[in-house]
């Protein structure tokens, strides 16, 4: 009897949770009856207005689908059911920059988020938001913490990068090269956020602690970005019931806030006997003032998902771009080979920042891969209050108003005829000199006060790790044949991931 009674409870929990979906595709189907139109007229201020079902029916494809209909918009603006969508410059400026303050990342965001990454830098708003900012900014700006990285950077780039990658190349074994980088990024970011080295590419693998934080993490993550493809009553109800993903959920967020919460207690023991005072983001932060356990806690959820998946995502597509590209991988391993001589370093030895920055096509090599694949594909705030964006859109209180670095890297108006092609030549001045894009153009690392802080450490992560390997590599990707000219499908997880993974043969050079 008690089986009996369990199974009903859950039937009818069952029956309860899925009513929202139910509602919501009956809503669809009735929209399709009613065969509503798009409408695509160039006088239309609203841009063009897509229907429900369009969406539904072109969800799988999202990102390509939605490049297209803002390709033929007379506006690069497209109205969607709550969501407007753009890739005009002037109106993302004027929603990240100008009108800043009309646009924060909203309460359903946060909300959603929440369980997660508290109320952290990268899920707070107003006051809150503006403190953990003002605390921030001076460690991102300081030569400490760029020699800091550099450090940690050559550590993991000698140590077991290359280790691990010459291993692979004397086996001939295909190893995933996005998973390789993605473990790179892991480790490097803990050690530059908060001195924690969690050994994710260690030939030993991770210590305990840290790979289960790693895996947790990444679990974690999955889960509640999941939860904006879901109706949020829906998860809502599944959290406070305790099932499925949300029960897992709680389980990888005991290990998160366990492993933060003992990196901020041995911070705290040594700043109180007098050995903190460390290079890594935490202990500048703490260096500043007084701050709960809570506050810490967040800031080191925070700072992960900043450097943990960025990085990886845009080396991992730069090398997919390059392998097919011969005389784009001669002119950067020559230009490796340039900077040597002027320099008088020798080959196989870690590169210099200065030596980094003088890489210009490099540089622009990095760009033009982001700028066709962007780590952020999607940019999401919240309307606070009604507004009309400068081509003439009117934006509802409440609406959510979306631009998309992954379109505007695909449009025309921007980048000319040529902007599907991945060529590094269009960042550079007749002298080779790298001539940044206005970030309202290439908002890859945002724009405005929220302009992305660890913009610098990024392109000199990435340098060192792209200039290191392709010195002493081939990297060659295993596909087949009839793939060869077909593109990776790409997965919208936190960042634009390859769904599948980057196989790849290393070859020494």
């Amino acid at each position: 009897m008690e089986d009996f009674n369990n199974l009903l409870c859950s039937s009818f929990f069952l029956l309860l949770l899925s009513f929202p979906v139910v509602v919501v595709f009956f809503f669809f189907y009735i929209i399709k009856k009613k065969k509503i139109r798009c409408s695509s007229s160039s006088n239309n201020k609203q841009g063009s207005v897509v229907n429900f079902y369009e969406i539904v029916k072109n969800g799988h494809r999202f990102l390509d689908w939605s490049t297209e209909r803002l390709q033929a918009s007379a506006t690069h603006t497209v109205t969607l059911p709550g969501i407007v969508l753009t890739t005009s410059p002037s109106n993302v400026e004027h929603v990240i920059k100008t009108n800043f303050r009309n646009y924060p990342k909203g309460p359903r965001s946060i909300a959603t988020l929440e369980d997660l990454l508290g109320r952290g830098i990268f899920n707070s708003d107003g006051d809150h938001w503006r403190t953990q900012r003002k605390l921030a900014s001076p460690g991102f700006n300081t030569k400490t913490i760029r020699t800091f990285l550099l450090d940690a950077v050559r550590s993991e780039v000698a140590d077991r990068l290359l280790p691990f990658l010459s291993a692979a190349g004397a086996e001939s074994a295909v190893v995933d090269l996005q998973d390789v980088l993605e473990r790179f990024a892991f480790d490097n970011v803990c050690k530059v956020a908060f001195d924690v080295d969690p050994g994710r590419l260690s030939s030993r693998g991770g210590s305990g602690e840290g790979d289960a934080f790693a895996c947790s993490y990444e679990a974690a993550t999955a889960i509640v970005m999941g939860r904006f493809k879901t109706p949020r009553l829906l998860w809502s109800l599944r959290r406070l019931l305790g099932l499925g993903r949300e029960r897992a959920l709680k389980r990888e967020l005991a290990v998160l806030k366990d492993f933060a919460a003992k990196v901020v207690n041995e911070k705290r023991r040594d700043h109180a006997i007098g050995t903190g005072g460390g290079r890594d983001l935490l202990s500048m932060v703490m260096a500043e003032g007084d701050f709960s356990d809570e506050f810490l806690r967040d800031l080191v959820l925070n700072y992960v998902l900043a450097g943990r998946d960025t990085t990886s995502s845009a080396m991992s597509w730069f090398f997919w771009l390059v392998s097919s590209r011969p005389e784009v991988e001669r002119r950067i391993v020559g230009e490796t080979e340039s900077v040597r001589a002027r320099h008088g370093s020798s080959a196989g030895s870690m590169f210099t920042l200065e030596e980094l920055r003088e890489m210009s096509y490099l540089h622009a090599a990095l760009s033009e891969a982001m700028r066709l694949y962007p780590p952020v594909a999607l940019e999401t705030r919240y309307c606070a209050e009604g507004d009309v964006l400068p081509d003439g859109t009117e934006v509802g209180k409440g609406v959510i108003v979306m631009h998309s670095p992954y379109a505007m890297g695909r449009m025309e108006s921007l980048w000319g005829e040529d902007c599907g092609e991945f060529r590094p030549e269009r960042w550079l001045d007749p002298d080779g000199v790298f001539q940044p894009r206005s970030p309202y153009e290439y908002p890859v690392f945002h724009g405005g006060p929220r302009m992305c802080l660890g913009k610098d450490m990024a392109y000199i992560q990435m340098k060192a790790v792209v200039a290191s390997v392709m010195e002493r590599f081939v990297v060659d990707v295993v596909v087949e044949e009839e793939e060869r000219e077909r593109e990776p499908e790409p997965e919208l997880v936190v960042v634009l991931r390859m769904k599948k993974g980057l196989p790849v043969r290393i070859i020494a050079r």
